[in-house]
């Protein structure tokens, strides 16, 4: 049995006081006696339009997570950061970056994911359009973090609106999958905690959706509503505090394995064309 915690934040554009934040939620959840905690996309920083001036900063960030991973002995999901580099180390060159989540073990780094699936739509809220192919370049690598307590399915936030994602991480020995996520408060309202339990159904993973909640700036605001899922897509927490906290699940491999045995989506699932 592992405890998993599922942060929720409210972040600003202040990395200081949003290191404050992230340091009181990990010592909550070790508190807790979690061995992972997942934080939200954005999660050290959300400011609109200042994303070079945050990626310039990302492996300085990234080593300030790293020894808080190693200070308090435990897993860290880093939420997202915005990163001016590829994962083969090639600079972006026209401007974009990318949206990081790494996998940080109280070791090192162990795993990279990019963001893979782009936020282009109209949402009927304050900001109204949503372009994120404007200013970020989108990953085109599936990964899956090893770790003690299971394979670890990278996903962020839009990523879970795309069912063949979570099933090719399934496939691919993933165990839980992370969610990092800034849903508007319109689109989250609708589909957050239904598109966590569908991804769950889906690949018999439980689900960690570590989400922001609150107002960023005047426009922006995030639903929140930080939840986790079991591997059958049944719902375990959900916040419904507003700002800054943490849910903590347990998880059960042996569990998870008879869930799959009993019911073998992988090996029902038939590949249909028309």
């Amino acid at each position: 049995m592992t405890l998993l915690s599922v942060a929720q934040m409210n972040s600003q554009n202040d990395i200081e006081d949003n290191f404050r934040v992230i340091d009181s939620l990990i010592q909550q959840s070790k508190a807790e006696h979690a061995e992972l905690v997942v934080f939200p996309e954005n999660f050290v920083c959300f400011a609109a339009g200042k994303q070079r001036e945050t990626a310039a900063q990302f492996e300085s960030i990234q080593q300030r997570l790293e020894q808080l991973a190693q200070q308090y002995n435990i897993w860290i999901i880093a939420g997202t950061l915005p990163c001016p580099f590829r994962p083969d180390g090639t600079i972006i060159q026209d401007g974009r970056v990318r949206t990081v989540s790494l996998c940080i073990s109280p070791e090192r780094t162990e795993a990279r994911y990019d963001k893979i699936h782009l936020f282009d739509v109209q949402v009927g809220d304050a900001v109204g359009g949503y372009q994120e192919s404007k200013f970020f370049e989108p990953g085109d690598q599936v990964v899956v973090a090893k770790t003690p307590f299971g394979h670890i399915g990278m996903m962020v936030c839009y990523d879970l609106r795309f069912p063949e994602l979570a099933l090719n991480l399934r496939a691919q020995g993933a165990r839980i999958l992370t969610a990092p996520a800034a849903f508007t408060y319109t689109t989250g309202q609708m589909h957050w905690q239904l598109l966590l339990q569908a991804r769950a159904m889906d690949s018999q993973c439980y689900v960690l959706g570590a989400a922001q909640q609150g107002w960023h700036g005047e426009k922006r605001q995030t639903w929140g509503h930080t939840g986790a899922t079991n591997s059958r897509g049944q719902l375990l927490n959900l916040m419904n505090d507003d700002g800054a906290g943490l849910i903590t699940v347990s998880f059960d491999l042996k569990e998870q394995d008879q869930i799959r045995e009993s019911m073998p989506l992988m090996q029902h699932r038939r590949l249909i064309r028309f």
